[in-house]
């Protein structure tokens, strides 16, 4: 099977032209016609996990996380980027890259981080309600996901939260014994979709970079719960692993294991 084939497969699930402008999703080193020998799974492509790519024979390195975001001048290895593009390119991997477009997409990103917590009657939280694999084809983006829970202390949910997704600690402010029955997920950076899950009655928002100012001005309209960049979009490789093995089940393709948070918590 070629590379060409498996970014296919990602890209009809969550096609490139849903990322957003300031993006670079796709292929970030590499040929899409070499024949595929294993895929190697991450959040973020690192010297690490090339190199067990490298170590284990497989050619392709698939990861949420762009690995170039800005025009590279120089490849002289003085950068972690550098490095790993020059290791990529010796050793003949090829590093592919499913961002916005995956957080964008039908049951993209935060739709992940709602199916580990039991939520249901998913929509987007900002976005147009259209399934985008229906007639025509057509495709419509959407920001986050709101949907319904159990009825559940903020404080149980946010527990929840906490150990489904493996988090060192979660920041959160707002009346935690407050029940909730709606919630709000957005991976990755998500503070500018506040406003949306307050207007459409969310009584807890979860999502990661939060400002300061985010939980002080929000405290009373709303539970808001900051779980980490990492931690919450760390199960889109499991997004990558369906699609692969939808398109082949006997395909080598595996979890990077020398894949780690570089955010640490004392």
């Amino acid at each position: 099977m070629k590379i060409r084939e498996i970014a296919d497969a990602i890209e009809q699930y969550a096609p490139l032209r849903l990322q957003e402008e300031w993006d670079n999703a796709g292929i970030q080193v590499g040929d899409p016609e070499a024949d595929i020998t294993g895929v190697l799974l991450c959040t973020d492509a690192t010297e690490a996990v090339v190199a067990e790519a490298v170590s284990r024979g497989f050619n392709l390195v698939i990861a949420h996380h762009p690995l170039i975001f800005r025009g590279l001048k120089k490849i002289m290895g003085r950068t972690p980027v550098e490095r790993t593009v020059a290791m990529a390119i010796k050793h003949d991997v090829t590093i592919y890259s499913a961002h916005t477009n995956m957080d964008s997409a039908w049951q993209g990103v935060s739709f992940r981080m709602a199916d580990k917590i039991g939520m249901t009657g998913l929509q987007f939280l900002d976005g147009n309600q259209v399934d985008p694999y229906g007639e025509n084809g057509s495709t419509t983006a959407g920001c986050g996901v709101i949907g319904d829970i159990a009825p559940t202390p903020a404080i149980d949910v946010i527990k929840r939260v906490k150990e489904a997704f493996e988090v060192g600690a979660v920041r959160y402010c707002g009346d935690t014994t407050r029940i909730v029955t709606r919630v709000a997920l957005c991976g990755g950076a998500g503070g500018f979709l506040l406003d949306k899950a307050v207007e459409l009655g969310a009584q807890l928002y979860v999502t990661a970079d939060m400002r300061y100012h985010d939980f002080l001005d929000n405290h009373q309209r709303i539970v808001v719960a900051d779980i980490g960049h990492y931690e919450s979009e760390h199960f889109t490789k499991e997004i990558f692993l369906e699609i692969i093995q939808k398109k082949n089940p006997t395909f080598a393709v595996d979890f990077a294991k020398n894949e780690a948070n570089q955010v640490k918590y004392l």
